[in-house]
Parts: C-alpha cells; structure tokens; sequence
C-alpha cells in the first residue's frame, strides 16, 4: 500500500525505546521513496512525544474495525 503525507496509520509492531506500542495510532508527516515514513505519534492532547522513521512494513493502513483507546504514556529508554 502506498501511504500519503497525513495519513493516520496504526504501528504494527513495539517501539519500546520510544515507549510505543503495537496498536498505537499515528500520523505520516514525510514519505522517503521508495519505502520510508516519517510518523508522527502524539499524546491524546496533541502533544508530540515522538517522530520516527520507519518502513512501511512496521505500519499498516486503519481499517473499519479498528477501535480507539487511550493508555498511559511512558518513554522508556
């Protein structure tokens, strides 16, 4: 799937060093070609709390399915 800039995308896979996890929702900022994204994850605030690079094999597109929540945000590093 081709991702575009401002694209909300849920992580599919754990970024402990950041304190994110799988299931955490997101937002392209940046697309590198050919198979780079530049994510943004915010607090439920607004509050940015990271900006990440990834493949677009650690992300996949939302589906109607897919259900919000809130959790508690830790950095752990």
């Amino acid at each position: 799937m081709r991702f575009k800039v401002l694209d909300t995308v849920v992580l599919a896979t754990d970024l402990p060093e950041h304190g994110l996890r799988q299931g955490d929702l997101e937002a392209v900022v940046e697309v590198y070609e050919p198979d780079g994204l530049e994510i943004e994850f915010v607090t439920a605030s607004g509050k940015t709390e990271a900006l990440v690079t990834l493949d677009v094999g650690s992300v996949r597109p939302v589906v109607d399915n897919d259900v919000v929540a809130v959790r508690p945000y830790s950095r752990s590093v």
